[in-house]
């Protein structure tokens, strides 16, 4: 305004703002190619805007899938070593159980079918063996899914689920103290994993 009074020899008891509130005046115009122009500009902005946007997703998409990776195998290193300490332990109740009979029955003679029945239902109870299977087939499956390109965070949450549940049967079923830890360790893993794939779409 002050450029324009300069111009236009406006007195200097007259400010041009005061001009500028007469009707007519000023008129802005836009030019017919402005709309098109302001939308260019724009456009390159959100496209710039989005393709940071991807980046960073999956920039943090990597960081998790690595971290997962890390996670799951000392998950399946639990397992292995739950299903090397699993090996021989109806071996090792067996000769408790008839060491225990003896014991108490202050004999040495003892009922081979009594003790076959006994045998057969710790073993039945015991047993750990499918649980071990379906947990590592549970960490095979999560391991193929990480390398899809798929969304796939609801059928992790659903794997995570299977593994929380195999992982609370092994614990129950476990009489072995260093089998326990183990359970712990992982259901301590398990854990993160599912806070972890909260995050995954």
């Amino acid at each position: 305004m002050t450029q324009l009074a300069e111009e236009n020899d406006i007195p200097s008891g007259l400010r041009a703002s005061e001009v500028s509130k007469l009707p007519d005046v000023m008129n802005i115009q836009l030019e017919e190619d402005s709309t098109e122009t302001i939308w260019l500009e724009l456009l390159e902005c959100l496209e710039n805007s989005i393709d940071n946007f991807v980046e960073m997703r999956a920039l943090e998409g990597n960081r998790i899938k690595q971290d997962l990776a890390v996670r799951l195998q000392k998950i399946a290193k639990n397992v292995d070593e739950i299903s090397d300490l699993s090996t021989g332990l109806l071996e090792e109740y067996v000769v408790k159980l008839q060491e225990r009979i003896k014991e108490v029955l202050k004999t040495d003679v003892v009922d081979e079918t009594r003790l076959a029945q006994e045998i057969v239902i710790y073993a039945d109870k015991s047993s750990i063996e499918e649980e071990i299977t379906r947990l590592k087939s549970h960490i095979e499956q999560f391991e193929k899914l990480l390398e899809s390109e798929e969304p796939c965070g609801k059928k992790l949450d659903f794997l995570v689920q299977e593994m929380n549940r195999e992982t609370n049967t092994i614990g129950s079923k476990s009489g072995k103290l260093e089998i326990t830890n183990l359970v712990i360790d992982l259901k301590t893993q398990i854990e993160d994993i599912r806070e972890q794939i909260q995050n995954i779409e």
